[in-house]
């Protein structure tokens, strides 16, 4: 008699834990997360087409032509990755109106980070003075805001914690080879960062979709420098740790997979494309861009452009972006935005958000 009263009260006890568990996870599942705060942070040093062209002895007019961008930044020579992030971070904390400290996570994506190990986003923490919270460095190319993004968000719902901070910040000219005009007058450096936080609305991020494809890894890369081939004289003296990207097979890869992330996102939750008040697109080259929005039959007032004054900044272009359509004060409640993104590995991604 007394085993079973013990087996009855176990069971009970143990089903009205799960119950709880249940509740919780479901209340977790249901809260929307929100961007509370956006921040970006550029170089003082801007790279004018006049300068390249020198440098390469080509046209001014040709740069435009080629890749629509009249200037970029480039980090002065102490300027890290992490300089940029923490600069970012400082202002998007700030316009969420908090303090690095209510911050529980910490995503950067960086192609360019400080150095290999420790991580840039440790390092990124140390200087905002964050609590001792995870803090870590994803790599998807261009795409790795996003990536970063969906990491923060489902950090969020599946756990107690409230407040995530998402920064992607770049250094590529220092990987810019100035012998290749075809990379060296497309990048430029920058940082920009969002906070993400719980919210009672069940909007915020109604979606992401993250795809990779090994086989194309090649078209976009930075041979030496890790464990396959590592420094060398005879790495410098080859090159080989510069940037190099296969033009072509790039520009059909990117025309092809934003196609891809646009429909997508779409069709994730059955929105149609008039409804989408802004899209924050990967500031590739305005060529392509033009070619998305002609193809795609978008309309381009609805496309926020940073490309022609900063260039292609890589992960960081998507949140400087954003950055810069909130500073315009261009977005309102209720605006639908579509996020869409291409890179190296070959990397592409999308995401629906309601602001």
């Amino acid at each position: 008699m007394q085993d079973s009263s013990f087996a009855w009260t176990f069971t009970s006890i143990w089903e009205t834990r799960i119950s709880r568990e249940k509740l919780c996870y479901n209340a977790r599942m249901k809260s929307g997360i929100e961007i509370r705060g956006t921040g970006s942070s550029l170089p003082e040093r801007v790279i004018s087409n006049q300068y390249l062209a020198c440098h390469f002895g080509i046209r001014e007019r040709d740069i435009v032509r080629k890749t629509g961008i009249h200037e970029r930044r480039w980090a002065q020579e102490k300027e890290a990755s992490s300089d940029l992030a923490t600069r970012a971070s400082r202002i998007a904390l700030n316009n969420a109106g908090l303090d690095a400290k209510e911050l529980d996570l910490i995503v950067l994506s960086s192609t360019s980070p400080d150095m290999m190990f420790p991580s840039t986003a440790c390092i990124l923490q140390a200087n905002l003075k964050a609590k001792m919270i995870p803090a870590f460095d994803i790599q998807a190319s261009c795409s790795g805001f996003l990536f970063g993004l969906s990491i923060a968000e489902n950090f969020l719902k599946q756990t107690r914690s409230k407040n995530a901070l998402v920064v992607a910040s770049e250094v590529k000219s220092r990987m810019l080879n100035l012998r290749d005009s075809g990379t060296s007058i497309l990048f430029g450096d920058g940082a920009g960062a969002v906070v993400l936080s719980k919210s009672k609305r069940k909007e915020g991020i109604l979606s992401i979709n993250l795809h990779s494809d090994g086989t194309k890894h090649d078209y976009i890369q930075l041979r030496a420098g890790g464990s396959r081939t590592p420094p060398s004289v005879e790495t410098l003296r080859k090159g080989l740790h510069y940037l190099e990207m296969k033009g072509t097979l790039v520009y059909r890869s990117a025309v092809l997979c934003f196609g891809k992330a646009i429909h997508e996102a779409l069709a994730s939750q059955a929105i149609e494309m008039e409804q989408i008040a802004c899209f924050i697109f990967h500031q590739a080259n305005l060529r392509l861009l033009e070619k998305i929005i002609e193809k795609y039959r978008i309309p381009g007032e609805k496309v926020e452009m940073t490309i022609q004054k900063y260039g292609n900044t890589s992960s960081a272009s998507l949140p400087i972006t954003l950055d810069q359509a909130v500073s315009k004060k261009k977005l309102k409640n209720g605006d639908l935005l579509l996020f869409a993104s291409f890179g190296g590995g070959v990397t592409w991604a999308s995401a629906l958000y309601r602001w």
